[in-house]
């Protein structure tokens, strides 16, 4: 008896420890500046911050760093990533000093009263300015020695790509490799100095604008839906999709493989789906799919599966973004609308950011355990309760 309930209590631990260590992806928001030019009465960091706490995100994004906005979220367990500007990578990596600099406005007077993780040197910046590209691995570095030198080390400090314009390919995932001279000029010492530094590939993930370019991509298959014949397989891993911002993940996980990185964290800086777009050609920018996609990220991310190169998958997403941009009375729409709010920040979509689905069946394992504890303790006379 003794030794069939040491082998039970064993096992009952080990199921414990299992359901303690499940983790799930935090899932994030971007946050873009409400200035005047976009709102007609911009709203108070106090305001957007309540909002994202209402929602039940666990982090935000600020595409563009401000001071009032950190300020907003001290004392708060939202954690935030911040953007330094591309126009400001050349000065912070010409002088270390401009780096200090830097700091002292957007970390020193809130850190770790604001909960910062990590800063990310310029957005996308291969893109919007190429010529920028030699400055961006100096300017990782002066941000980084410069925390160092304030005695700040639990911020990571990376940049952030997009994935159409670093990556070749998407498919198969498995023949995924970064573009050059991106790879030899950028991505290869910043992949060196993220192992170094144990800190995390960003990256912009967007299946719409890659449906946008692959006509032959299911609709379905961008937006988590579930269909039998909804996957498309990769035949040099053996790996079956189910949905496309899996293989764009994995694209990312091959080329950083393929570049010598293979077990870097990767986090998902940008994903959305936008519910309209002032071009009319753009008919799957509705509200309808927008729902349809972040319902269905929300859902996967929560699950807890991963991605079927890193089970573990993407330690963060960010939704992009926020709210819409008001259109004024007389001005013509233009571009898409990203938010999951409106601009008077009344929301689009039912949908619960906060809690896990890996949580609540963590929570049901651990009932289940306990009962069967109590089961056998009943049957072999450890309980015993006294009859009234």
């Amino acid at each position: 008896m003794a030794l069939s309930f040491f082998v039970f209590l064993t096992f009952a631990l080990f199921s414990l420890s299992l359901v303690a260590r499940t983790t799930t992806t935090t899932v994030g928001v971007t946050f873009s500046s409400a200035t005047s030019a976009t709102h007609t009465k911009p709203l108070s960091p106090e305001q957007i911050a309540s909002t994202v706490k209402s929602l039940g995100f666990g982090s935000v994004r600020l595409e563009v760093s401000d001071p009032a906005m950190v300020r907003a979220f001290l004392y708060s367990n939202t954690t935030l990533l911040l953007t330094i500007p591309n126009h400001q990578v050349p000065v912070i990596a010409a002088n270390r000093s401009n780096a200090v600099r830097w700091l002292y406005v957007n970390v020193v007077p809130f850190f770790p009263r604001a909960k910062i993780t990590t800063i990310s040197v310029g957005n996308d910046l291969l893109e919007s300015t190429p010529s920028f590209s030699s400055f961006l691995i100096p300017a990782i570095r002066n941000i980084h020695l410069a925390l160092r030198d304030l005695g700040i080390r639990k911020i990571s400090v990376s940049t952030t790509f997009s994935f159409i314009n670093a990556v070749t390919t998407s498919f198969p995932p498995s023949s995924a490799v970064f573009q050059e001279p991106a790879l030899e000029i950028v991505i290869r010492p910043l992949l060196q100095f993220l192992r170094d530094t144990n800190s995390s590939f960003l990256v912009n993930i967007y299946p719409y604008n890659l449906y946008r370019l692959h006509g032959e991509i299911p609709i379905g298959y961008a937006l988590f839906q579930e269909h039998p014949f909804n996957f498309r397989d990769d035949l040099t891993t053996g790996v079956r999709y189910r949905n496309l911002f899996d293989m764009m993940v994995d694209a990312v996980v091959s080329a950083m493989a393929v570049a010598g990185h293979e077990n870097i964290p990767v986090v998902v800086t940008e994903t959305g789906w936008p519910s309209s777009s002032a071009d009319p050609t753009e008919v799957e920018a509705n509200a309808a799919y927008a729902e349809m996609y972040i319902k269905g990220l929300v859902k996967h991310l929560k699950s807890g599966i991963g991605t079927p190169l890193r089970k573990e998958g993407v330690s963060e997403a960010y939704v992009y973004e926020l709210f819409d941009k008001e259109v004024k009375t007389g001005a013509t729409p233009h571009g898409r609308s990203w938010g999951i709010l409106y601009p008077n920040m009344t929301n689009k979509y039912e949908i619960e950011f906060s809690g896990s689905y890996r949580n609540y069946q963590g929570r049901n394992s651990l009932e289940l355990i306990v009962g069967l504890f109590l089961v056998f303790a009943l049957f072999h006379g450890f309980l015993v309760f006294p009859l009234l």
